[in-house]
């Protein structure tokens, strides 16, 4: 009794954590997926069928001619009959099984009569979204706050499932999906929409989807892509097509352009402020909040040579990468505000704008107008 004690008081507190399974696969809300749902369950009742069949020959065969009731083996070689039998019904089988699949591995690659089309590129560690028809493009990241993600705040229900800008796509609507990668393989993957497709530098996978519920749908990369492979969740938000037509509208009007041309100059309060944001958004991942890096992949920002002496260096690198490491080029994916908040930043945060310590260019400012001309 005693050992069974520790036993029941944690059946007790895991109670939530079994109320949270799922044995099998959702239905999803989309034709595919619901094929996809369908032709696993057939599949699953062949299999019931096969082992009900085949080990209660096997278990009435070792109850009924068992050594205890005096049962002696039969000694014979082979029997052609039985050979042919348990060699024909497998085959019939894997046919029957077949034909529907291919079926559906059909259907899941036709993207033809599509009214939308959709190019999603995979980045380390991120997503980005092309409406090739529209003409806009964003890039999507983890919304997850840093004190979360260091166990400095409580968990939302969403950890690591919630993104700044989510895939915004119409319900009832031929979406056809192109996937690809910038650097590594990732996958795109979201179960109750039924795709799942690897992203691959070089290649472009198609597929599509038909969502036929309004609502907003979750998932995340599904192939192993580098250290911060679960930093990159996808939400997919499905409205109705008036309200998607209202969304583009906005897109549109407010879309995000790289002018050579700006003169923009913030105060320090306005940089600083809008700079914590978006490191804690974009670089705070690999970088940390507290500037120390990952060593070696990802260095310390705290102290760095580069960041407290002229800042024409750690421009450059922040908008072109730096070739054989992880970091990479940021030109093409944030605003030349965005850009200058997160330099200014990380020259004036953890101590490195101590002149006395790290230089006399410490601590100096960059602005948006510096990026214009850098780019």
């Amino acid at each position: 009794m005693v050992k069974r004690i520790p036993i029941l008081f944690l059946s007790l507190i895991t109670a939530p954590i079994y109320a949270e399974m799922k044995v099998n696969m959702p239905l999803g809300v989309t034709p595919l997926s619901h094929d996809i749902y369908w032709l696993h369950m057939t599949i699953f009742w062949i299999c019931v069928g096969i082992g009900v069949i085949v080990f209660g020959a096997l278990i009435y065969s070792l109850i009924k001619f068992r050594k205890s009731k005096g049962r002696i083996a039969e000694d014979f070689h082979e029997h052609t009959l039985i050979e042919i039998i348990w060699a024909v019904i497998p085959f019939l089988i894997l046919i029957g099984m077949a034909i529907p699949a291919t079926k559906v591995l059909i259907r899941m690659d036709n993207t033809e009569d599509a009214d939308l089309t959709v190019k999603i590129t995979g980045y380390q560690w991120r997503w980005k979204y092309e409406y090739l028809d529209q003409g806009i493009s964003y890039f999507s990241n983890l919304a997850t706050p840093a004190n979360q993600l260091n166990n400095k705040a409580p968990k939302n229900k969403w950890y690591l499932l919630e993104v700044d800008h989510p895939l915004v796509v119409p319900t009832h609507k031929k979406i056809r999906i192109l996937v690809t990668s910038n650097d590594v393989i990732h996958s795109w993957w979201v179960t109750e929409l039924g795709i799942k497709r690897d992203a691959i530098p070089g290649y472009i996978h198609e597929t599509w989807a038909r969502i036929e519920k309004p609502g907003i749908y979750r998932g995340q990369c599904a192939e192993l892509c580098g250290v911060n492979h679960g930093f990159m969740p996808i939400v997919v938000e499905a409205v109705s097509p008036m309200q998607f037509a209202e969304w583009v509208k906005q897109q549109t009007q407010g879309k995000v352009t790289f002018n050579t041309d700006v003169k923009l100059t913030l105060s320090k309060k306005e940089l600083m402020g809008r700079g914590e944001t978006a490191y804690d958004t974009y670089c705070a991942i690999c970088h940390k909040p507290e500037g120390t890096g990952m060593p070696p992949a990802f260095p310390a920002l705290k102290g760095d040579k580069i960041l407290t002496g002229k800042p024409g260096d750690e421009i450059a690198i922040v908008l072109n990468g730096k070739a054989g490491t992880a970091m990479q080029a940021f030109k093409n994916q944030l605003s030349n505000e965005d850009l200058a908040a997160i330099i200014t930043y990380i020259r004036n945060a953890w101590g490195n704008d101590d002149k006395n310590k790290q230089g006399p260019h410490a601590g100096e400012l960059v602005q948006p107008e510096d990026i214009a001309l850098a780019r």
